[in-house]
């Protein structure tokens, strides 16, 4: 079992910037891939970003890529999201995610473990 905890969400003005983090604890954390998702009220989950076991290869759906960046310190068993320049669509609860699949991947399907979910509100 992995346990994962998210923090760092809130309300910013749009133009704003948060950091979420995403503690994970249980077992070995370099062996997961990681990810965020989002959930708007009455939308779907989506994807946001991902980034392998390693750190490397961080990949960004299009509706944040430039203005998100993902980034996971294994020595610490967290994985980060830095959003700059947020936008009122932007505001959605944010979910972490943790896979032990080949590669990450998009879809939800692809991680076992999620967090309880972070709100992040973003006001026009």
């Amino acid at each position: 079992q992995v346990q994962l905890v998210e923090s760092g969400g809130g309300l910013v003005q749009a133009g704003g910037s948060l950091r979420l983090s995403c503690a994970a604890s249980g077992r070995t954390f370099s062996n997961y891939n990681m990810a965020w998702f989002r959930q708007a009220p009455g939308k779907e989950r989506e994807f946001v970003a991902s980034i392998s076991r390693s750190g490397g290869i961080p990949f960004y759906a299009d509706s944040v890529k430039g203005r998100f960046t993902i980034s996971r310190d294994n020595a610490q068993n967290t994985v980060y999201l830095q959003m700059n320049s947020l936008k009122y669509e932007d505001t959605a609860v944010y979910y972490c995610a943790a896979g032990s699949g080949l590669i990450a991947i998009m879809s939800p399907n692809g991680y076992e473990y999620w967090g309880q979910g972070t709100q992040v509100t973003v006001s026009s």
